[in-house]
This record gives C-alpha cells, structure tokens and sequence, in this order.
C-alpha cells in the first residue's frame, strides 16, 4: 500500500524537485528517485534497517516498502535491536526512548503512517512550494513523520542537510526561497543566537521536547516569525499543534488536537489519544497503555477553549515530605529570572529523616549569578518547600539526539558528581 501510494505521488508530479542533499549537491526528481529505487537490488531480508542522514536513508525506506520487508529506522550509530519480526499487517517499528533494558518498539501497520502524513500535512498546511529542511533525525518519530512520510506520500520536497551548524542551514537555505523549518528547542536557540534562522522560512516547526515561551517570544520580537509548538509521541504520532500566529502564554499549552485526532483525560486525569495513527501495539511485549487505536500516555492533561494544556507526567512528581510538586511549574518560574539561559528541575534522595525527596536544580546562566540570589527569586514567587536546596550550575542541559533534556540522567548524574 506505502509503495502504490509513493508510485502515485511520483506519477503526479515527475519533473518535479523531490530531494536534494546540502553541501553534496545531489539532487532528484520524483521521477529520477522513483527510478532510481526501482533498480535496487532486492535483498530478501525480512528486516530493512534505514540509518544514516543523507538520501541513502529515503533508498532504503523505498526499498523496504517495495519488497514488502519490516521497517525500523535507527539513529546514527544506534545498533540493530535484537527484535523478532512483528505479524502482519505491521510493517514499521519505531524504537522507544529508552536507554536502559532490553529494546522496546511500536508497531504500525502501513495505514496507521499514512493517517499519520495526512494528519500532520492537514494541520500545519505543509506545502510543495515550502520544501522541507531536514535537519533534524530522519529515524526518529518526529523527523519520520514530518519529513520523510510527507515527501514520500504527500509530495512534500525535502532538502537534507548534513548538520544542522548554523553556518551549514544558513547556506543550505539560499537557493530555496520559501522553505519549512522543523526542528528541536535546542536547535531553535541555537540558530535564533548566531543569526541563522533562514530569512525564507515561511513555517518554522518546534518539537521533541517542550518549546520555552521565553524563546518562542524571543524569535517572535526579532524576527517576525513565529514557530509553532508541536506534540506528539512515538506511540501516535501528531497529538497537538499550536497553529496560532502569535506566541503563546503559557508554557502549558501545547497547542489544540490534531486533525483527525480526539483526546480526553483518562486514567488519573492523564491525556488520552485516539486516532486511525495510534500505533498497533508495543512489540515483542504488549502494554494496555497502546492498543485498539488508544493510547494512555502519563500526562496530567487540562483542556480549556479548545486548546491542550500538560501539567507534568505522574512519574515526574517530586514527593517532598508529603507534598508533590510537578517539577515543570517551578523551571517555568526560575526560567523567567533574566540570569537564567536554561535549567531543569529533578527530585534526589533527601537528606532529613522526614523528607523524601529534595529539590535540586541544574542552571545555564547567561551571567554570573549565585545559587542563593537565585533562591531569593523563587521564594518571592513560591513556597519555600518548592525552592531546590540542591543547586549546579552547568555549561549546557545537553539535549539528547531527538531533543529531550532527560531528568532521570541528570538525577544519575547528580548523584555520581559528574
């Protein structure tokens, strides 16, 4: 079905601009890529294990879906899981976030990614003539369905770049006169500080992990653009999306339901998603928490006009003698002190006999600033028992290769003294 589907997005439009690689040049229509994939070699393995970033990565997506063969993209120097084959009718796996314990995955039949593309295509209006910028993980969730699915099934041109430097996505961008721009909060930052948010993007995209308020006015003020939150997750694919044209207020919000997709709060008041792009089910082991076209995920959920409030996972809570404290609402405070560039907030091991947890926080500062003026802040804005009494100041929160900021590593590393 994804290969048919892909045969007649290339009939479409064949003299069309479909990939193109930065700084290799290489470059091919949809007629020459659907050629190009139609003398690969056949393999017959049952496996096709699509790695790398660079057009070799959209061949081997191709030839997976033309020989009929289970897909499971990997990140670079991600080692091939040792997983069964999953049963029919799925016929992707994408691999969780985990990095501890035996590999975990989630299967897709080839419907479920396709009403994934149409959803994300449907709600953020990508178009042919605003060519997506790859520059972030094509094996990952976000960049899969964002990028690679809406070329291959939507006809959604994709330039890939080899990193996503400044200097590199600024050149990349000069020969494209309107481009879309989907990448992580790390990313954003990163290009807003060198100037290298290209001026011809027309839809600037934030997703992997939440998107500051503070930044999203930031690139807003300077540059006129906004850049929308997206939310989603391995398991279902699109679940929210900011498609205002002013930054939001709230770092809670995280935008209004996708196209196609209905959410409510389920279990202990945590989001619950219902799509045709909900994934099959967790292989090789099942979980309640994805099946039958639901999934349960463990964010507390709030909805108000229309639109997705999250207010922290149950697993985040910091039990602080009794009292529970989200960790979110006090990172979304101490990140408004001018001094602060970033930080995050994680429970350890309390020192006193009547405390569970304590609060301990690690901060990038812009300028030169002490833990206990810091203290002073929060404690004109909050309770005293949600101020962190553990504090580190650190160079940068080092966002992981999908962008996420992991508390559960900064907790091992705060305990380790690293």
């Amino acid at each position: 079905m994804l290969y048919e589907r892909w045969r007649q997005t290339a009939r479409e439009r064949p003299s069309e601009t479909a990939l193109s690689e930065f700084p290799s040049g290489r470059r091919w229509t949809f007629a020459a890529l659907a050629n190009a994939v139609e003398k690969l070699p056949t393999t017959g393995e049952p496996f096709v294990f699509a790695q790398g970033h660079s057009a070799e990565f959209i061949f081997d997506v191709l030839r997976a879906w033309r020989d009929h063969a289970a897909l499971c993209p990997l990140e670079i120097g991600q080692p091939k899981p040792a997983l069964p084959l999953p049963p029919k009718p799925a016929c992707h796996l994408k691999l969780t976030s985990a990095t501890t314990g035996p590999a975990r995955a989630v299967m897709f039949t080839a419907e479920q990614l396709a009403a994934d593309a149409e959803n994300i295509v449907a709600t953020m209006g990508l178009r042919s003539d605003w060519p997506n910028l790859g520059a972030i993980s094509l094996a990952h969730s976000y960049g899969f369905s964002n990028l690679v699915l809406p070329l291959l099934l939507r006809g959604i041109p994709l330039a890939i770049v080899a990193s996503p430097l400044p200097e590199i996505v600024r050149r990349a961008a000069e020969n494209l006169p309107g481009l879309t721009l989907a990448a992580v909060p790390a990313l954003w930052r990163t290009w807003h500080e060198t100037n290298a948010i290209p001026a011809t993007t027309r839809l600037a995209i934030s997703a992997g992990a939440p998107l500051p308020v503070a930044l999203e006015r930031d690139i807003f003020r300077a540059r006129g653009l906004k850049v929308h939150n997206f939310y989603g997750s391995t398991e279902c694919g699109g679940i929210a999306y900011d498609a205002t044209e002013i930054p939001r207020a709230d770092d809670a919000c995280v935008g209004s339901p996708m196209r196609n997709v209905t959410l409510d709060g389920g279990a202990a008041g945590c989001l619950r998603v219902a799509s045709r792009a909900v994934g099959q089910g967790y292989w090789p082991a099942a979980d309640a928490a994805l099946r039958g076209g639901i999934f349960q995920t463990s964010d507390l959920v709030e909805f108000r006009d229309g639109r997705v409030f999250l207010h922290g996972r149950l697993s985040d809570q910091i039990n602080v003698a009794g009292r529970k404290i989200f960790p979110a609402a006090i990172e979304q405070i101490l990140a408004t002190h001018p001094a602060v560039r970033e930080c995050i907030i994680f429970g350890v091991p309390g020192s006193a006999a009547d405390r569970n947890e304590a609060i301990a926080a690690a901060v990038v500062a812009r300028e030169k600033i002490s833990a206990a003026e810091l203290k002073q802040f929060l404690l004109a804005r909050l309770p005293a028992w949600q101020v962190p009494r553990e504090w580190r100041f650190v160079d940068s929160l080092a966002a992981n290769e999908r962008g996420k900021i992991s508390r559960a590593e900064w907790r091992r590393k705060f305990l380790a003294r690293e």
